[in-house]
């Protein structure tokens, strides 16, 4: 049985932000090898340029109480895990603890570096006094969801996505000429009716 090498969790700095795409890439690529089902999560991912991964690290440093944690095996980054302080709802001072883009090298899973990132999350949960920690995955993502699963997390919402530009579309004909589009289907099931009777 091999060893298993301890991993050091700590922050991001801005300088792992070529590491970081390499290990986003790497995840990306093994989620190809999940079949069809995983082609909606690999289509949102797209390679950033470096200068834009220290500036999303930057901005997400600016973010009040975000953090993202990166798990190093010597010099390489290994794991990843966004943490986020947010209230159970926006009128409730419950404290909850978002976890999202739990990222686990392909060669370095199944060796503790998803378990070690969440016990450095659960460690800032408590110290920010959450209730829930909860964990945002790909739908389609059949390891991270059985792995959280295992673990004692439950299924408690659905995150759906749109682009803006789409669901802008959508609005407008959905408001634009609705009343109108009600009379068409209204006189098309009358036609259909009416040849129903007759034929």
């Amino acid at each position: 049985m091999a060893l298993r090498q301890p991993v050091e969790i700590r922050d991001v700095d801005i300088d792992d932000a070529p590491r970081l795409i390499d290990l986003w890439q790497a995840c990306a690529d093994a989620a190809g090898d999940e079949g069809s089902e995983a082609f909606t999560q690999q289509s949102l991912w797209r390679r950033p340029t470096e200068a834009e991964a220290r500036e999303a690290i930057e901005f997400n440093a600016r973010a009040h109480h975000r953090r993202l944690f990166v798990a190093l095996s010597g010099e390489r980054i290994v794991g990843a895990a966004t943490a986020d302080v947010a209230t159970l709802n926006p009128i409730c001072m419950s404290k909850v603890m978002i976890v999202s883009d739990l990222q686990v090298a392909p060669d370095f899973r199944r060796r503790s570096v998803a378990s070690s990132l969440l016990g450095v999350v659960a460690t800032y949960a408590a110290e920010q006094e959450c209730e829930l920690v909860v964990a945002a995955t790909g739908a389609h993502a059949k390891e991270p969801n059985r792995y959280l699963t295992k673990l004692g997390f439950s299924q408690i919402a659905v995150l759906r996505g749109i682009s803006v530009g789409k669901l802008h579309a959508r609005l407008a004909t959905k408001s634009s000429g609705s009343r109108e589009t009600g009379r068409l289907l209204a006189v098309r099931r009358s036609l259909r009716r009416r040849a129903a009777l007759r034929g």
